[in-house]
Parts: C-alpha cells; structure tokens; sequence
C-alpha cells in the first residue's frame, strides 16, 4: 500500500473515532416520552446516584460520587433496614451489646421493667433487638434482679440506690446503669412500718435488722424514744434530749411562759394545756406569742391564770 492510501486509511480511523467521541458526550436533550411509527421511548428518569427517592417508610439521597447516600425516616422506622452512611460501601463493626430499659434508666422501688438488647455498631447506631430469651441476663450490682426474659425488677430501698445489670449474646456483651427510687419511706425490711422513716433509721443504726432502731428504744439512755426523737429531730446516740420548762413572766402574774429546745428545721410546735391531768383535754394556748433565741423557743401565754392550767408540746414531721 502506498503512503497515500495509508494516510488516507488512517484519517478514516481518525473520524471513525472522533465520530464514537462525539455520540458518547452527547447530552439527552429530551427528558420526556418519543414516539413514532417504530419505537416509543418512555419518559427519562434518575436513579438513587444523584436524586432522592422515597416511599412512605424512608427516603434516600443518592450521590453519584463518595458514599452511597444517606437515609432517613420519613413516616416510620423500618425494621427492615438500617442505613450506614458514612462508610465506603456502608461498612460497619458489631462492637458491643447496647442495653435499654425504656422510657428511662430509672424505676420506682418493687416496680418491674423490660430490658432490651441490641448490637451496637462502630458507629454508635444499633441494629434490631435480639429476641430477650435469647440473652443471657445476669444481675451486676444493686437491688435489683432480672429473669431469663429480661423483666427487671427493683427491690426496696431505703434511697434512691444505684443499680446494674447486664446481658450476653453471640460473643457481644453490654452493662445498663439503672436507679431504683425510693417511693415510700418506711418499707424497708426490719424497719418498715414503724412510723420512723428508714433513712434515719439506716443513718444512725446501719442496715436492719437492729434492735435498738426500734421505735420504743432508747439507744444513749435519756427516757426519750427512737420515735419521739426522729418526729423532734434529735440525734439518737448522743444524749440530746428535748425539755420544756415553765416560768413566770415578771410583773405579769397572769402569764406564763413555755421554754423549750431544741428547735429543729422543718417540725411544727404547738403549745397545748389542760386543767387537770385527770383524764386530760388538751387544747391549743389562746393568743401565744413566741420568740426565738436560737434554737430556744419561748411561748407566752397571757391567760395562765387564776385556773391552774398543765402544757405540753405537740411536736409534728411533715
């Protein structure tokens, strides 16, 4: 072949090229349906690779570039799915066991509570639950004790107390804090029921049982009971003692006075007398007046006299 021919064969490749370029970077100017007498091409469309799509269960916004997209509720989580954005290929790690007690990490005293288990990812999302039987449930810490089904339940307590438990399954693990609140005040083994809350019992006597918690006891001695001494606000175990004490008011031979202490935060005093301990009434004081010196008090009364009237001190707890 001479070099006329050659050339000539060379330029027809060369437009047989340039012709596969040009069809390849043309745009499609028509995005809707064409028809005619032999074919019909329906409507242009765009998928998940640069669009968003959606159903009534979720929507995805595609990139035809970087991660595969992003997907988000849009009326209902589906069950079905969990979308892993931020991975090449949305790839993820089970790392752990993540451990809920919904609606909250905290439950009344006696009271019980599902606990659910579901794997954690690397990317601090969870897939589905495991089926609670299929876990193996075990009691951490605290008042506290769980069945095979996962059902918590909170033992009684004295105060808002700290528990734990935790949950195994297909070589994952996980721990969930709980708190186990305190709801009624005098409940607690040994010491429920005797009028005395068992925070203060536990406070000055330990765990119960203990018998000189009791509500008749009388721990350091003075005559006064662990009772009237939770209700005054006094210490049971170092000899304080709430008196009283009468007094006449000078230049005020119809009156009389009522000294006592210690005063405590939160009580409420109430002078009351009668006129004869013989089967007694006893009655508010009429028209007190009081004044504070610390945590003495003294209560006047301006109508002591001339019937002979007997006081005492009516001490109440909220």
């Amino acid at each position: 072949m001479n070099k006329a021919a050659k050339n000539l064969r060379a330029f027809f490749h060369l437009i047989i090229f340039l012709g596969s370029l040009v069809v390849v970077l043309l745009p499609v100017a028509v995005r809707g349906a064409r028809t005619s007498a032999s074919y019909s091409v329906p409507a242009d469309s765009t998928d998940a690779a640069g669009a968003q799509v959606q159903s009534a269960s979720y929507s995805i916004t595609g990139s035809a570039v970087g991660e595969f997209g992003t997907a988000s509720s849009a009326v209902t989580t589906s069950a079905a799915y969990s979308g892993k954005a931020g991975y090449v290929g949305e790839l993820y790690d089970i790392v752990a066991l993540s451990l809920t007690a919904p609606p909250s990490n905290s439950l009344n005293e006696t009271t019980n509570r599902q606990v659910n288990a579901a794997p954690l990812a690397d990317d601090a999302t969870t897939l589905a639950n495991f089926a609670a039987g299929s876990v193996t449930w075990s009691t951490v810490s605290g008042p506290i004790s769980i069945n095979t089904g996962g059902l918590a339940t909170a033992g009684t307590v004295y105060q808002d107390t700290p528990a734990t438990v935790g949950g195994a399954a297909q070589g994952l693990s996980g721990q969930l804090a709980l708190t186990v609140l305190n709801v009624t005040t005098d409940d607690f083994g040994a010491y429920a029921g005797d009028g005395i809350d068992d925070s203060w019992q536990v406070q000055y006597f330990g765990q119960p049982p203990n018998a000189l918690a009791g509500p008749n006891a009388d721990a350091d001695h003075t005559g006064q009971t662990n009772l009237f001494k939770f209700v005054a606000g006094l210490n049971p175990l170092d000899g304080s003692r709430f008196t009283l004490s009468i007094a006449s008011v000078a230049g005020q031979p119809l009156q009389k006075q009522l000294v006592f202490k210690p005063v405590a935060s939160g009580r409420t005093y109430t002078p009351r007398f009668s006129t004869t301990l013989k089967n007694p009434t006893w009655q508010t004081v009429p028209g007190f007046t009081q004044t504070d010196n610390g945590t003495t008090r003294t209560v006047t009364d301006p109508s002591a006299s001339p019937a002979p009237r007997y006081y005492q001190v009516g001490i109440s707890k909220p």
